[in-house]
């Protein structure tokens, strides 16, 4: 257990900000949650912090980070061709990948290479190439920050939706999650349907575990920059769903304007990346800030950007996609 004043939130956002965290609360058992509650309450302004992959700062955090660090993976039980796995919340995702890969149980090799804890993805319900983690989780557990008592959620109490579960929502900063546990196939049904990665597995020799995962990282490697290289939060902007009939009317003026239809018929969902990349801003930089050359969706740090300067680059990026195309698009990363 450590405690910090006046800490340096730098290490732990992938942006590279130093920003300072009021108080600053790290601990790896739950007797040290426990113990901290008891002497904290009553609590105000706390922030949960996992890997900070998904995360910006604007300014200086006046209260108490919470960082959570639990580690460990388990098997908890085998049903047939199903394992149930149990991954605690600080280990990193990408490792939580390459363990399931390695011991031949599918469900989550999609969502190779994306940065940040396994806590933070099934509270973030992270998704790639077809596949969100929500739809391997059996159970999120964890313990509750008002009086340290233990809580276990279902898949269908974590009412994930895209980029989104209860934890983000009514139970935000209410809790820390401790693990989840994941429902992993020893016979996966493999997700290939997104040409990219169709093509770079059969490269490789066609499908496997081991061939998906590593076409994945290869293409988000090719796409995406390392946060120890130029400071980002990958994907800054939700992909907007709208109106099947609103996007037809798109398609009358911009025909070469792509769009998934959702299993229901009535919606549409427009990778956020080309409109603002046919907004004009794909490699352009904005002071300190900028939007990636190779991914319009990813807003970087040049260097010595401050976070204030990445929301405002953030906005008019807003602004101008809204004013061409009358598509408002969001935040996926979380501003403080």
């Amino acid at each position: 257990m450590q405690y910090f004043r006046n800490h340096s939130l730098k290490p732990y956002n992938t942006f590279g900000l130093n920003v300072l965290a009021r108080d600053f609360f790290q601990f790896g058992e739950p007797e040290e949650l426990r113990k901290w509650l008891q002497e904290k309450q009553p609590l105000e302004n706390i922030f949960v912090l996992g890997g900070g992959s998904n995360l910006l700062f604007t300014k200086d955090f006046d209260g108490t980070i919470v960082y959570p660090d639990f580690r460990g993976i388990e098997i908890v039980e085998e049903q047939g061709d199903d394992v149930l796995v149990r991954f605690a919340a600080g280990e990193e995702w990408d490792a939580c990948v390459e363990w399931a890969v390695s011991k031949g149980l599918g469900g989550i090799e999609n969502l190779s290479y994306i940065p940040g804890h396994a806590g933070a993805a099934a509270v973030q319900n992270i998704g790639a190439y077809g596949v969100e983690i929500g739809d391997v989780v059996e159970a999120v557990e964890g313990f509750m920050l008002e009086d340290g008592s233990l809580f276990r959620k279902t898949q269908t109490e974590c009412a994930f939706d895209y980029r989104y579960s209860i934890f983000k929502g009514p139970l935000k900063n209410k809790l820390v999650v401790s693990g989840l546990v994941l429902r992993l196939k020893r016979k996966p049904v493999f997700s290939t349907g997104y040409g990219a990665v169709k093509e770079r597995v059969e490269s490789l020799g066609g499908e496997s575990l081991r061939n998906i995962r590593k076409a994945i990282v290869d293409i988000r490697k090719e796409k995406l920059p390392e946060p120890e290289e130029l400071g980002n939060a990958g994907s800054f902007f939700k992909n907007p769903v709208v109106d099947s009939s609103f996007f037809y009317q798109l398609q009358e003026k911009w025909p070469a304007i792509p769009g998934y239809v959702l299993p229901d018929k009535q919606k549409v969902k427009i990778p956020a990346g080309w409109l603002i990349e046919r907004a004009g801003w794909k490699g352009r930089e904005r002071g300190q800030a900028g939007v990636h050359k190779n991914q319009a969706l990813v807003l970087v740090n040049l260097g010595r950007a401050s976070g204030k300067e990445i929301e405002e680059l953030a906005q008019q990026i807003q602004k101008d996609v809204y004013a061409q195309f009358g598509i408002r698009l969001h935040p996926e990363v979380n501003i403080l």
